[in-house]
């Protein structure tokens, strides 16, 4: 893997994308694991949704079984059209957002050979886990007690005509890319019953994320030195509106909070930018990442169409007050970064301990509550 820091420059860009091309299709494919690992059980777990502590802990934990809170932002809306109540509806929301941090964290797992690389990658991957976790603790009981959300995107519906029919469709770039090689992996591990397949897809893509970047470690610390490393500073060092705004443009682009964010961890595991230069751009993604379901609810006609318009705007206003709040007073500023920094010194000394963390915030405390409150 040395030989490709070796390469003329011209091959070394070239295998840098083709790189990054494999550790998206990783994810993916991953992803597509997942779901199916998990069959039809992260569907039926909407059924559970009882109340909004329920609602909360289906829509993390689905999402983190899906990997995509594209697809469960979209199905939430779907199901709002269908008679689901917008109270239970908001907090599936909310633990989307949760969710789908996951998969930078499973990204950071490249590094895992490497302890301080592990360490910066781990860094980078978790602001994103500790800022959606404290959104949940400050804005859910704020819609439980007073609706605030509720409130806000009722008006917002207000502003809007809801009926007419849509035909906007995303087009996402990224799946047109990635999709011949997952149908691929998807076609090997075919033989297989559904829940062995996607064990088979899960661990396919774990060992593609670590070839990948570690291939890609190399190739960076040749390439971003001098002029390159300082542009890529600059871009993401250029304050705190550049880095939003650049975040959501990007996300509204790919259609995928998780690939935008992904891709910013090798490059805070390579050193080549720090934890905290991609933490705006981190933020800003979650704002674009909304873009799916305003386009998932423009499809929908009938008499509750403006329902779920409004559900989807609700993730707009969620995401972006989110952002205002604990991005724009100070002391709350702070706490993802710093809870994410200290986390991650105690990772990278004893491994397992990030493994824990996964299998722990993700599956099993979530898995644990829903028999709690259910």
């Amino acid at each position: 893997m040395s030989a490709l820091s070796h390469m003329p420059k011209p091959m070394r860009w070239i295998a840098l994308f083709l790189l990054i091309w494999l550790m998206l299709v990783a994810v993916a494919t991953i992803g597509d694991g997942f779901q199916l690992a998990s069959e039809k059980h992260a569907k039926q777990l909407f059924e559970f949704a009882s109340n909004p502590i329920m609602g909360l802990i289906i829509g993390m934990v689905a999402t983190a079984l899906i990997q995509s809170s594209s697809t469960v932002t979209s199905v939430i809306v779907a199901m709002v059209a269908g008679g689901l109540p917008i109270t239970i509806a908001i907090p599936m929301m909310m633990g989307a957002n949760i969710g789908t941090s996951i998969t930078n964290t499973i990204v950071s797992l490249g590094h895992i050979k490497n302890k301080e690389e592990f360490q910066r990658a781990f860094n980078a991957a978790t602001i994103h886990d500790f800022f959606n976790i404290f959104a949940v603790l400050i804005f859910l009981p704020l819609e439980i007690v007073f609706g605030l959300l509720e409130h806000i995107s009722g008006f917002l519906v207000g502003l809007f005509r809801v009926g007419a029919t849509s035909s906007v469709e995303g087009f996402n770039p990224i799946k047109a890319i990635t999709s011949p090689a997952i149908d691929g992996v998807s076609a090997i591990s075919a033989v297989l019953p559904n829940v062995y397949a996607g064990i088979l897809m899960i661990l396919i893509g774990l060992g593609m994320i670590i070839f990948a970047i570690t291939g890609m470690g190399n190739i960076m610390k040749s390439l971003m030195v001098g002029r390159a490393k300082n542009i890529l500073q600059n871009s993401l060092g250029r304050g705190a509106m550049s880095g939003i705004t650049s975040g959501t443009i990007v996300t509204v682009l790919v259609q995928s909070s998780s690939t935008t964010t992904s891709l910013m961890v090798p490059l805070v595991g390579n050193g080549i930018v720090t934890a905290r230069a991609i933490y705006p751009f981190t933020l800003g993604s979650n704002i674009g990442t909304t873009i799916t379901a305003l386009i998932a609810a423009l499809s929908i006609t009938g008499e509750n169409a403006s329902l779920a318009l409004q559900i989807a705007l609700v993730h707009l206003t969620y995401n972006t007050l989110a952002v205002l709040v604990i991005y724009g007073l100070t002391f709350l500023r702070e706490l993802p970064p710093e809870l994410s920094y200290r986390l991650s010194l105690k990772v990278a000394e004893q491994k397992t301990y990030g493994l824990a963390y996964i299998g722990g915030v993700f599956f099993v405390v979530p898995l644990l509550a829903i028999f709690v409150f259910a």
